[in-house]
């Protein structure tokens, strides 16, 4: 059998250009579904390693293709739901970010080097880490006002979570008051969890309960709601503080470590490890296992003790955090996308498993791209019923001869997406028979065709497709996108049909529509008006989010980011990019000149704003919604809010990322070309013609020293 990390980098280089944005287009919308079942339903489809393999293997293309970047990818946001109904919502001070993952020791070495190369450290330069078990639990983000509790979120979608303060109320380990002294106002980020041995008591009663419910109603007598009987303490302890009732909380057994600082208004250590023992002063329970290590090696050698003391934990760990002890460095090396440059998330080996492939089913994406899905009987990996894996593409069939009938060996690698890595040809049925692709479209007939060059058949269809339209409404409506709660897939496709929906603008028309509604099968008055009145919540979505709705091939969550806050409004934005339509126009410089907008990602801006169709549906949505600019990044009384700064040449007392993320976090709009448009450039050490052209335009030029004072940084 070939290597396994051999095949899984010649799947990934093997990857056409088309056929990666594809693979990218269901990623994000796979990854944002599981993102719901775990942080709002408390209900996980998939296990940790088959999420995390999923994460991996979109951003091992993203690397490769980086101009395909899509506005909901999935490393432009922190994982997580939107707030679920039913809690009120809580905006979090600083955002609760998400982590990089690490499978292997090359992989923690290369976020060490990764580290010293952002701060320009020599080899020299020690770095300490601390490791942390990583508790699968539900984080929680806690604030502290004059040294009192005062309120408590779930993490949500990272900015805002759900208020679950009554239900940490009733957590015996959740500290009131803090020991003085303390700043005036502090966040502080925990998990809550449940012990193995509390788990099996607390899941033997579920189960007895649901066994009495089912007798009961078996006997005919009027029961309540079903019982949920809980598959991991995860799941329980996440379900255990999401009770809309906090005396239901209060009788299951919870426990929390404390492990993170959100926003504070003042420091209150100099390092992680540091931070730790103050939150231990003031009364947290910081796991005993965390460890301060003096460089990478003792990281890795870490990292093997708590793999083998992880069975015999009374709590379930997935991995192990690694932070950079030294909090001023954290401060300077910031976050990149949705994680921070200073973490990362080691995860321990996951499993593999066998299953027979029962049938091979065809999916049409909201391109047109029919993709193969195996559907396998269910098989447990790492506690949780598995049953599909995705086969990418015709070529990936046909290389592995996978067949329906085949027992199919399950990959669960943690730097590959959940696939099919194998069969066990011995048990291959004798009237077994090659897959054959369809021609046709499974949705609407049309002729599939496959381009030149590529790996993907694609429906011919177009509008006339109904899961072409489908998928794009069920694209805008996700909570990566326009976030309307209550319009997911199964709702969209009833709409659908019913003949409600056939465009996003359709969707803020459905108030119009509120008897039609009414009449459909288990839609009672509740839940439509609920359904009408997320809709009008979302009339005003932020502008990056509606840039990403519209679902514009390579436009990723972050590029769909960078679009708003260069252009601030929809009405800027959407002129800027008519006028880009002529090559060599100013407003074609200017988009490309964006930093993290590529040529290829200004294409697809540009075609998009071609098609007649895609104007007409464009400006009827925004008859329907207006889009809010971003919010300005707070940036106090600095010279650099709203510039827009080039820098050039080698910069010596920093990297040009550690330069670039400083400018960004001050304000700044950071762009690779210099043109009258440019307020600043910074020119380091052999500067070439950026720094020609920024004298003969006349613009502002600063060395790197001028440039470390107007930062409000000290002379290097």
């Amino acid at each position: 059998m070939t290597d396994n990390a051999s095949l899984r980098r010649t799947q990934v280089d093997a990857l056409t250009e088309a056929e990666a944005a594809e693979e990218l287009a269901a990623l994000a919308r796979e990854i944002a579904g599981h993102d719901v079942a775990y942080h709002q339903k408390d209900a996980p489809t998939v296990t940790d390693a088959e999420y995390d393999a999923l994460r991996q293997r979109n951003t091992a293309i993203e690397n490769r293709f980086p101009a395909l970047v899509r506005i909901d990818s999935p490393n432009a946001a922190a994982p997580g739901a939107a707030p679920a109904a039913g809690f009120g919502k809580l905006r979090h001070g600083t955002p609760m970010l998400s982590l990089d993952n690490a499978f292997a020791p090359e992989d923690f070495l290369e976020f060490a080097a990764s580290i010293r190369r952002f701060l320009k450290l020599s080899d020299g330069e020690p770095l300490h880490f601390v490791g942390e078990p990583k508790i699968d639990g539900l984080s929680v983000n806690l604030t502290y006002q004059d040294g009192k509790f005062v309120r408590g979120a779930t993490r949500g979608d990272g900015t805002e979570g759900e208020d679950i303060t009554q239900n940490l109320l009733t957590l015996d380990e959740l500290p009131r008051t803090l020991k003085a002294p303390f700043p005036a106002q502090i966040e502080i980020r925990g998990e809550v969890y449940m012990t193995k041995p509390d788990f099996l008591r607390f899941q033997a009663e579920q189960q007895q309960a649901a066994e009495e419910r089912e007798r009961r109603r078996e006997a005919g007598e009027r029961v309540g709601e079903a019982v949920r009987v809980p598959v991991n303490p995860r799941n329980a302890a996440a379900g255990s503080l999401r009770q809309l009732d906090p005396s239901v909380t209060a009788r299951r057994p919870l426990r929390l470590f404390a492990y993170a600082q959100g926003v504070s208004s003042e420091p209150v250590a100099a390092s992680h490890s540091e931070y730790l023992a103050v939150l231990k002063r003031w009364g947290f329970k910081v796991n005993p296992l965390s460890r301060l290590l003096p460089d990478a090696e003792a990281a890795a050698a870490f990292q093997v003790e708590m793999g083998e003391k992880r069975a015999g934990l009374d709590y379930d760990i997935d991995g192990v955090v690694y932070k950079l002890d030294k909090l001023d460095w954290q401060e300077r090396l910031g976050f990149v996308g949705r994680a921070p440059r200073w973490a990362i998330a080691w995860k321990f080996p996951a499993e593999r498993a066998t299953t027979k492939l029962l049938r091979i089913e065809i999916q049409v994406g909201r391109t047109g791209a029919l993709t193969p899905r195996a559907v396998m009987e269910p098989v447990s990996v790492g506690g949780v019923m598995v049953q599909h894996a995705s086969l990418h593409n015709e070529d990936e069939i046909l290389r592995k001869d996978v067949r329906e009938g085949d027992t199919v060996i399950l990959q669960r690698a943690g730097d590959v997406i959940p696939q099919i890595v194998g069969i066990l040809p011995e048990k291959r049925p004798a009237d077994s028979k090659p897959f054959d692709f369809p021609t046709t479209c499974p949705a609407c007939g049309s002729h599939a065709v496959r381009p030149p060059g590529e790996v993907v058949k694609r429906c011919t269809g177009g509008l006339i497709c109904p899961a072409q339209t489908v998928e794009r409404l069920i694209h805008f409506a996700s909570r990566v996108a326009a976030d309307i709660e209550g319009l997911g897939a199964e709702n969209v496709i009833l709409l659908h049909e019913a003949g409600l929906l056939k465009a996003p603008a359709d969707i803020f028309r459905l108030k119009d529509h509120r008897d039609t509604m009414l009449a459909f099968r288990g839609w009672g008055a509740k839940k439509v008006d609920n359904l009408l009145a997320a809709i009008e919540a979302r009339r005003d979505m932020p502008l990056e989010k509606f840039i990403f709705a519209l679902g514009i091939r390579r436009i990723g969550e972050a590029n769909a980011k960078l679009l708003a806050r260069h252009y601030h409004t929809v009405e800027a934005w959407r002129q800027a990019m008519l006028d880009a339509r002529i090559i060599g126009s100013e407003a074609r410089e200017g988009l490309g000149s964006i930093a993290g907008i590529g040529p290829a990602i200004a294409d697809e801006l540009v075609e998009f704003f071609k098609e007649p169709r895609n104007l007409t549906a464009l400006d009827a949505l925004l008859a329907e919604v207006q889009p809010t600019p971003p919010e300005a990044i707070a940036a106090g009384d600095s010279e650099l809010a709203g510039k827009s700064i080039v820098f050039t040449g080698t910069l010596v007392t920093m990297s040009r990322d550690e330069a670039s993320a400083r400018a960004e976090r001050l304000g700044a709009k950071v762009t690779k070309s210099v043109s009258k448009k440019t307020d600043l450039v910074v020119v380091g050490a052999d500067a070439g013609s950026k720094a020609t052209k920024a004298a003969e335009l006349g613009l502002t030029v600063l060395t790197e020293a001028q440039w470390r004072e107007m930062a409000g940084l000290p002379p290097a």
